[in-house]
């Protein structure tokens, strides 16, 4: 079952529309996966909905269900059951930093679009050296760990390569929670799904621009890069959704496409 995990041709992928059922049901036993990479504890009793030690099993979606100890995604079925690649039963939390700039001519000055005439937002991007998509420079929050420094570690880790985050966030005009809660991630199973909190750090006087920060990939990303925010340009999992509510955070030009899916995501 090496294809299977997050491979939407799998036949047995339930299908969206179909994902809820109550009473909930499992998908097919044969499809129960567990990484071969990822090997469980002998004596392992974990507290689901609570603070396990150091690791937060609650999740942003609030309570959820446990079915003969096993945690049910709260988003419903995915089409395989078990724990698959995630490193946790239940939530695994993530933290996904946005860094934004305005994009600049050689002057100085803002760069505006031809139609709209507003000014264009990028961001820093990653591609990543698992499966080779462009994504927001993120990852896991370690057990223990404050989300606040694992936004600043794995930025630094995946697009600094060293650099300070402190020196970052000395230039930047300020920064705000866009998203906090549950992930459409092909990682995720019936029991194991990946929830995140995505922040948005910007640079308003365009510090970016005067060589302050030295993009350089490093650890899980294979190239890093500015790029222009636009909905043609394909991203990891959610995270076109979570530039989608930056840019509208920023009130800055986005195409058609972009206007249209940003108010179908906040449901309006």
């Amino acid at each position: 079952l090496t294809g299977v995990q997050g491979d939407r041709s799998n036949p047995h992928q339930v299908e969206e529309n179909n994902t809820p059922v109550q009473p909930y049901l499992y998908s097919l036993n044969r499809l129960s996966y567990l990484n071969k990479k990822i090997i469980a504890a002998q004596s392992f009793s974990p507290k689901f909905n609570a603070v396990d030690g150091a690791v937060d099993r609650t999740s942003f979606e609030g309570s959820y269900k446990v079915e003969n100890g096993k945690p049910l995604n709260p988003c419903g079925r995915t089409g395989l059951t078990g724990r698959g690649l995630l490193g946790l039963w239940g939530p695994n939390h993530a933290a996904d930093p946005i860094v934004t700039r305005w994009k600049l001519d050689a002057s100085g000055a803002k760069v505006l679009h031809s139609a709209s005439k507003k000014p264009i937002l990028q961001f820093v991007s990653i591609k990543r050296k698992d499966c080779g998509e462009w994504a927001i420079p993120g990852g896991m929050v370690d057990p223990g760990e404050q989300v606040s420094l694992t936004l600043q570690r794995e930025f630094s880790e995946e697009a600094l390569n060293s650099l300070s985050f402190k020196e970052l966030c000395s230039t930047l005009s300020f920064c705000s929670q866009v998203y906090k809660g549950y992930v459409d991630d092909p990682r995720n199973t019936d029991n194991a799904w990946m929830e995140t909190v995505a922040v948005n750090f910007h640079d308003e006087a365009g510090h970016f621009h005067l060589q302050l920060l030295p993009l350089q990939a490093g650890d899980d990303a294979g190239q890093v890069q500015w790029v222009d925010v636009d909905s043609s340009f394909a991203l990891y999992a959610s995270h076109s959704h979570f530039l989608e509510l930056v840019a509208r955070e920023r009130k800055f030009w986005k195409d058609k496409e972009c206007a249209k899916n940003c108010h179908e995501l906040q449901g309006e």
